[in-house]
């Protein structure tokens, strides 16, 4: 990652989310957070999403146009939103008495691999950026958004990607990083299904990484390991209140909970393969297109029987055409197989750094489920967490279940 040149002056990413910029009072009030910022005497630099619906907006007009929009040209279209947003809230920003400039991702340095609409970032050369910012000025950078010098194409970085934007340029100009949505930090469990889940005051990179690739919302899991990786301390608050948002920083020798949250998500889509040939490369030849397909998998079961196979695996929804699409691809090698997709499952996980040192925690979650007539499809886990696939329709009453059989509810 590149880095800018030293000032004796503190650095501020603030990132802004969709709902905090979706309509004209949303952008005033960003722009004053930006002020009141920049009026303290920090450098700010900000990078907003895409106003409100805007891109699920692009997205079904392109669907409605063509029904498989041409990567480059979605990337093409996908990357107006946020040009938008930061063009308005530099406007915002000027009308409030200060100077700002607005920059595209591609401006502001942010060079990507030529992967399309997923994107990731190579390096930032920020150099308007710091220049911009040594003339005093309020920095303003599209979010989700690069730029492939393989190509010398725009690309995007996916669904929550402006969060990757704030961390990669905090990282490149030794910044800290506020990341501000409609939700005050991260809580125990989602608060809309949970009322007594509490707000977290501290969680590691390693819970955090977890938990969003669990379900969490709060955090894209990229700019996640961005920040572990980078040493980025994140705050992540609301962009409606001044209050304390949840600190993700690096939390060796803190005591760590045995279980921090209860995550979850609905758009589960498990593809069960059968008749799969039991030979050496067969697996291989599978998630090497899936992966050719820049498909992000999760869980993987494998049951080996009679000269056969029988292989699961589950994807994200909006992953499941680029799936079908690459275990097409499998079978020119390894033959026909049977394929089935189960699109009725949810996950739910526990996450805690304090797993590793106490046993019995899957034995609990399981017995939960159990007493509550939750049946369980699939099984995953790693040393602070444990997944479950289960019915779709069970997922917020497994939610409650856990977060109240783990005491997390409790201060």
């Amino acid at each position: 990652m590149s880095t800018a040149p030293e000032s004796n002056q503190e650095t501020v990413v603030m990132k802004f989310g969709g709902s905090s910029v979706a309509d004209p009072d949303k952008i005033r009030q960003v722009a004053r957070r930006l002020v009141d910022a920049r009026e303290r005497g920090v450098r700010v630099v900000a990078t907003v999403s895409a106003m409100g619906d805007t891109t699920d907006t692009l997205l079904e007009l392109a669907g409605a146009i063509s029904p498989h929009p041409h990567p480059r040209e979605l990337d093409m279209l996908l990357s107006t939103g946020e040009r938008i947003s930061c063009a308005l809230v530099a406007m915002a920003v000027h009308d409030l008495g200060h100077e700002a400039v607005s920059f595209t991702g591609s401006q502001a340095g942010i060079i990507t691999d030529p992967v399309h609409t997923k994107a990731k970032i190579r390096e930032i050369t920020p150099f308007r950026v710091v220049e911009a910012l040594d003339e005093g000025r309020i920095v303003l950078v599209a979010g989700f958004q690069g730029f492939s010098r393989d190509t010398m194409d725009v690309t995007t970085l996916g669904r929550g990607g402006t969060d990757a934007t704030a961390v990669a340029l905090a990282a490149a100009l030794g910044a800290t990083c506020e990341i501000y949505s409609d939700v005050p930090g991260v809580f125990t469990a989602d608060p809309r299904i949970v009322a007594d889940a509490r707000k977290l005051a501290v969680v590691s990179y390693e819970e955090m990484l977890e938990m969003a690739a669990s379900g969490a919302k709060v955090l894209m899991l990229r700019a996640v390991e961005l920040a572990r990786g980078q040493r980025v301390p994140i705050h992540a608050r609301s962009t409606f209140s001044d209050e304390e948002g949840t600190r993700i920083e690096d939390a060796e020798g803190m005591e760590q909970a045995i279980v921090s949250a209860v995550t979850h998500s609905e758009d589960e889509v498990v593809f069960a393969l059968r008749a799969v040939p039991d030979r050496p490369g067969s697996a291989a030849a599978i998630f090497d297109a899936v992966a050719a397909a820049h498909v992000n998998v999760d869980t993987i079961l494998q049951n080996v029987g009679h000269g056969s196979a029988e292989l699961s695996f589950s994807v994200p929804h909006e992953d499941v055409p680029a799936a079908r699409r690459a275990l097409e691809h499998a079978q020119e090698s390894i033959g026909a197989i049977k394929i089935e997709e189960i699109a009725d499952l949810g996950k739910v996980s526990l996450v805690g750094a304090g797993m590793r040192s106490h046993p019995g925690v899957a034995a609990r979650m399981f017995r939960t489920l159990a007493d509550e007539q939750i049946n369980l499809r699939l099984i995953s886990t790693s040393p602070i967490k444990v997944s479950c696939l289960i019915p779709r329709l069970h997922v917020e009453q497994a939610v409650r279940a856990l977060h109240e059989a783990f005491g997390l509810g409790e201060q």
